[in-house]
């Protein structure tokens, strides 16, 4: 057996300035689409780790991270309700539940009032989730042959991910596509 290459050692961090600040910021919204309180809590993470490193004090910078936050809303690159539609648009076209996508959006930093009018679809929509996810899980119709017997399997699956018990029986007792 080969012996594993060593770790390389992740190098010190630069100290902390408004500039290199500013320029982290703007990289990290090239990459990633983000709520201004993810943003603030990356900038944060930034600040603490080079603080740590440097024998600083991390809450002097609180002012400058707000400042950037602040102008990178105002610039129109942070839009909390613009991210909280795409990400809940992504959210519920991989099959999540209503509750699942207010969960991650609030774990992002959505306020809740937003997450309340973005999330607020009808029955259909949560059917239509329900239906990529069981699709996904191959349960309901799904199910391959000789494993019809774990209804009760199926229906905790769904459950868990945060469908209604009329939506989980609905499919997981169909018999094909179509009968849903």
């Amino acid at each position: 057996m080969t012996e594993a290459p060593p770790r390389r050692e992740r190098p010190a961090p630069k100290p902390v300035t408004a500039d290199r600040l500013r320029r982290a910021a703007l990289y990290y919204l090239q990459r990633y689409s983000s709520s201004a309180e993810q943003l603030r809590s990356v900038l944060s993470r930034r600040v603490a780790r080079s603080c740590r490193h440097h024998g600083q004090d991390p809450a002097s910078f609180e002012p400058v991270v707000a400042e950037i936050v602040a102008g990178c809303i105002r610039s129109g690159l942070v839009d909390d309700a613009r991210f909280a539609q795409a990400r809940a648009a992504t959210l519920r076209r991989k099959g999540r539940s209503a509750r699942a996508v207010s969960a991650g959006l609030a774990a992002k930093g959505v306020a809740r009032e937003l997450v309340a009018a973005t999330v607020s679809g009808g029955e259909a929509e949560e059917l239509a989730a329900a239906l990529i996810a069981a699709r996904r899980r191959r349960i309901g119709p799904w199910t391959p042959p000789g494993r019809e017997r774990d209804r009760q399997r199926q229906l905790g699956m769904l459950l868990r991910a945060g469908f209604a018990m009329a939506i989980a029986r609905r499919i997981v007792d169909a018999a094909d596509e179509d009968s849903v």
